[in-house]
């Protein structure tokens, strides 16, 4: 489907939000995979209007501190979740499982919760983000980066630093102020608690 489908459903973050950081993980080889996801042909961010327009009041929020919000993934098209059911039959690649997932194998990512056959990302109301300084570029310290499957990416994980601690719970503060929901397993996860499309599951490549 083209970017006029695409466009029609969602909004693209940046053109609403222009201090908005854009990261795109699965656009890029900077990811758990370790090559760029299929559906993710270029670092643009979508959600639907009502969790785009919630997210502009996040970061108006934030501004106010210096801060301001990156983006590691918004609306995912199912043929990416089709693309990690495909890899979680693989054996696992040594760097990437060091650094993403230690002590699982591929399919436990999905037997374990971080990754769903059926992701609400595809529905276009659920990001990944976190806090960065906005004069520095610099993300705030979370306890663990981005896409760790592990404890310590829990939102209660107490085995971080004190700081750590106090930056997860702005960040998931300042979401549900305005309308997000967290997910347990990953602190970067948030999903619009009143999404339009709570049934459907989206498959318009991203370009």
């Amino acid at each position: 489907m083209s970017k006029y489908i695409l466009s029609e459903l969602f909004v693209e973050l940046k053109s609403l939000i222009p201090t908005l950081v854009v990261d795109l993980k699965y656009s890029s080889e900077d990811n758990f995979i370790g090559e760029p996801i299929e559906g993710y042909a270029a670092n643009h961010a979508w959600l639907t209007p009502p969790a785009a327009e919630a997210l502009l009041q996040v970061q108006k929020a934030l501004l106010l501190s210096g801060l301001g919000l990156k983006v590691f993934d918004a609306y995912r098209p199912q043929r990416a979740v089709s693309h990690f059911l495909r890899w979680a039959k693989s054996a696992p690649v040594a760097c990437q499982a060091e650094q993403y997932y230690p002590g699982l194998q591929p399919a436990e990512l999905f037997s374990e919760g971080y990754l769903m056959a059926r992701s609400s990302h595809s529905r276009g109301s659920t990001v990944d983000l976190t806090i960065v300084d906005m004069a520095s570029g610099a993300e705030l310290d979370m306890g663990s980066p981005f896409d760790f499957f592990g404890r310590r990416s829990w939102i209660d994980c107490a085995d971080i630093s004190a700081q750590a601690r106090a930056n997860r719970l702005l960040l998931r503060s300042m979401m549900e102020q305005h309308g997000f929901v967290p997910f347990h397993h990953e602190w970067w996860h948030f999903t619009l608690a009143d999404e339009p499309y709570p049934e459907t599951y989206f498959d318009i490549p991203i370009v």
